[in-house]
């Protein structure tokens, strides 16, 4: 029996207060810790909220520091950290970015968010990432997306036929679609058989309230653990065959038809 150790960290991030929430984040990470975590997930723009009306100003000064930090906290604690997602500059202009850091602490791959929440104008903020990527932890491989990136199936699916065992998806996912949040990730977990693990903000941002409910869920579609509404960590322990059991007593995978999905 192969198992995998998480713990999320549900937090409460502060609207373009950087300072604030760097020290929030090494604070929950080092408590995370005590569990003995293999991984440990942050949620989406934990460095300046979702998002600040100067948001480049803010992503200008704490992107680069957000990441060193998580890359030295990965290394000092021995986890991977799947570092949410940072605002960050580059060639002045602003990404929504999650990166991961394994053991070491050495960056070992990067994500660009694809796509942008319009109605609350992202798309007027951020520019959009334009690769889909893979990583491996402990043999396992992993995609990664994020919040928005639910809602499209089809980016998902691709990352399951390109093997993918589980999926982290740090969000800033608000009410009052909390219903949609949860039925959203249990049925990619379903559909593409594989562990969902989300990791959501909970408090204020402008006029909008995060919804939390960040979780874990196995690709039966079961709810191993969820939190509620409060800054919380969530531990869990994956085992990790059950994909291959849930695959071979369902085989979607070879009993897809691809041919007939096609549009002219």
């Amino acid at each position: 029996m192969s198992r995998l150790k998480v713990a999320v960290i549900q937090m409460d991030v502060k609207l373009g207060e950087t300072e604030v929430n760097l020290e929030k984040m090494e604070e929950l990470v080092y408590q995370a810790g005590r569990s003995n975590p293999d991984v440990v997930v942050l949620p989406e723009t934990w460095n300046t909220g979702f998002f600040p009306d100067n948001l480049i100003e803010h992503a200008e000064q704490s992107g680069e520091k957000a990441f060193a930090r998580m890359s030295e906290l990965a290394k000092e604690l021995g986890v991977v950290l799947v570092g949410g997602s940072v605002s960050n500059v580059r060639n002045g202009r602003v990404y929504n970015t999650a990166k991961v850091y394994d053991r070491k602490g050495q960056e070992i791959v990067k994500y660009d968010k694809i796509h942008l929440f319009s109605p609350g104008k992202e798309n007027e903020f951020y520019v959009e990432g334009d690769q889909v990527v893979t990583f491996n932890i402990e043999g396992h491989k992993c995609g990664l997306v994020i919040c928005y990136d639910l809602r499209f199936p089809e980016l998902i699916r691709r990352l399951a036929l390109d093997g993918i065992e589980m999926l982290f998806i740090p969000a800033e996912w608000p009410h009052p679609r909390l219903d949609h949040w949860r039925t959203l990730q249990k049925a990619r977990a379903i559909e593409n058989q594989i562990f969902v693990i989300s990791c959501n903000g909970v408090g204020l941002g402008k006029n909008i309230k995060f919804c939390g409910h960040s979780s874990v869920i196995n690709p039966w579609g079961e709810i191993l653990k969820e939190a509620e509404e409060e800054e919380v960590i969530l531990l869990a322990e994956l085992d990790t065959d059950v994909v291959e059991e849930v695959r071979s007593k369902i085989p979607v995978f070879v009993d897809r038809r691809y041919r007939y999905y096609q549009i002219d």
